[in-house]
């Protein structure tokens, strides 16, 4: 039902963008402004992301497990893969999977590792989204439609990157006090949802409770700085990746002015929020309607229509491709045993590990 729910609304999402006349793939002549030599030092600059973005899940699981830094990085390219292959990020459980060891890793504190993760990657990200939104300035009027979005005006974008950033910070604030204060957190839910149901209470404490457990990692200094400097050069590498790539495809403000390193930042922050949100697979349509979003809050609509979308569509592909080659190579190269391995183990019913992620 999830795939057949997310091919409905790829269509959908495909359809709209067509009819709005957002390209995903545009004509050969859009790509005339880009400097080609970009293009792998783009490349250079995702593959330290995607290296960042792997190691640094070590010291949430050194918490609680000492897992090789060789089978992290496996497992963690071949669930970024998984991610990108299956809808609603549905392949967020294969990591897990791929550490889980029995006696050793379980798969539930896997598993919280992984939501607190992405809990924090998404309260960074808006936080620098917003900081780029306060000190750099939009297009003016904000009531001002983004060419190829026509639903979506610059105001809404802005928005909507606050209602983000206060949303992660309520998350990670209510998955932290349960790692904090369990028991206060505990009365406090029953004091409030138990008045409706106490089944549900119940619960949503179980549920927050293990999810808090992703936090672990926060009360021992040793993982806590590490992790929180490699998620810093993490999305630094992106940023300056994009603001490069930018460059080179030939995105400028209506002056001819190039884009600057802060508005970089909030592209990668519109990029990001939109494919964290769970959607359809291979990130079909959201991809290009987070760039173009993000590129309407600062660009014409004649770069957008030129260099904006061929910029979207360059980007998508170099990431879907290293995405899914590392992911195979990691796959043949020792994830599949792994995979097996995990898979061979006393494993929980689907039911659980559905309401453990």
């Amino acid at each position: 039902m999830k795939f057949v729910a997310s091919a409905l609304i790829t269509g959908a999402l495909l359809y709209t963008l067509k009819k709005a006349g957002l390209q995903l793939w545009p004509p050969a002549s859009a790509f005339s402004q880009v400097k080609w030599w970009t293009v792998p030092a783009y490349i250079v600059t995702f593959i330290a992301v995607s290296y960042f973005r792997a190691t640094r899940w070590r010291f949430l699981l050194r918490s609680f497990a000492d897992v090789p830094l060789r089978k992290v990085i496996t497992a963690s390219w071949v669930g970024f893969a998984a991610i990108l292959i299956f809808p609603f990020r549905m392949g967020e459980v294969v990591r897990p999977y791929m550490v889980r060891e029995k006696g050793k890793v379980s798969l539930t504190r896997a598993t919280g590792s992984v939501v607190g993760e992405r809990v924090v990657d998404g309260l960074f990200l808006t936080v620098v989204l917003a900081i780029a939104l306060l000190l750099v300035p939009t297009r003016n009027p904000l009531d001002q439609r983004i060419p190829g979005l026509p639903t979506v005006t610059v105001g809404y974008v802005r928005h909507a990157s606050f209602v983000m950033l206060g949303f992660f910070a309520a998350v990670f604030a209510c998955i932290a006090l349960f790692y904090f204060a369990r028991s206060f957190a505990e009365k406090l839910t029953h004091w409030t949802l138990g008045l409706v149901s106490k089944k549900l209470a119940n619960k949503v404490a179980e549920t927050a409770i293990k999810l808090g457990e992703g936090l672990h990692f926060l009360g021992r200094g040793r993982d806590a700085v590490p992790f929180l400097a490699e998620t810093a050069a993490y999305w630094g590498l992106n940023a300056l990746g994009m603001w490069l790539l930018a460059y080179g495809c030939g995105v400028t403000h209506a002056d001819g002015t190039e884009l600057t390193f802060l508005e970089a930042c909030a592209l990668m922050g519109t990029l990001g929020v939109t494919i964290l949100i769970p959607g359809p697979p291979f990130l079909l349509g959201t991809f290009q309607a987070g760039i173009i979003a993000g590129l309407g809050m600062y660009c014409s609509a004649e770069t957008l229509a030129g260099p904006g979308i061929a910029y979207a569509s360059l980007m998508f592909a170099l990431q879907f491709a290293w995405t899914i080659v590392s992911g195979g190579v990691s796959l043949l190269g020792g994830g599949k045993s792994a995979a097996l391995s995990a898979l061979e183990d006393e494993a929980p019913p689907a039911s659980a590990v559905a309401a453990s992620d």
